[in-house]
C-alpha cells in the first residue's frame, strides 16, 4: 500500500475514479435538464435550495475532488520522478502533492460555504 494513493490498490482506485466519473454525469445531467429548457433566476434558485439537490451537489463535489486527487496522484508519481529530475525528483513531487490536497481540501471547504451557504 502506498500511503499517498487515495485508496487500498489500483483497482480500488480505478473503480472510485469510475463512479466519480459517473456521480458528476448524474449531476450534469440534473442540472442540465434544468438549464436547457430555458429557466430564469427564481426557477434556478428554487431547484438549487432544495436539501437534496445541495446534499448531491456535496456528493457531486466530494466526488469531483476524489476524482482528481486519483488523476494527479497518478500523474505526479508517474512524471515526476528521480529517473527524469535526479533527487529533485522526490521533493518536487512531494511539494506538489502537498500543494494539491492543500488545494483540493480548500476547494471542499469553500465548495461546501457556498453549496449549504454556511
Amino acid at each position: 500500500m502506498n500511503v499517498t494513493s487515495f485508496s487500498r490498490s489500483g483497482v480500488s482506485d480505478w473503480i472510485l475514479q469510475r463512479a466519480s466519473s459517473v456521480i458528476m454525469l448524474a449531476y450534469s445531467l440534473a442540472v442540465a435538464s434544468v438549464v436547457i429548457p430555458g429557466t430564469n433566476y427564481e426557477v434556478w434558485s428554487a431547484f438549487m435550495t432544495q436539501v437534496w439537490m445541495r446534499s448531491f451537489s456535496t456528493l457531486a463535489l466530494i466526488a469531483m475532488i476524489a476524482h482528481a486527487w486519483i488523476g494527479l496522484w497518478g500523474v505526479l508519481t508517474d512524471y515526476v520522478t528521480v529517473r527524469m529530475l535526479g533527487s529533485l525528483g522526490d521533493r518536487l513531487r512531494f511539494c506538489l502533492l502537498f500543494f494539491m490536497v492543500a488545494l483540493l481540501i480548500l476547494y471542499l471547504v469553500w465548495g461546501i460555504f457556498i453549496i449549504w451557504g454556511l
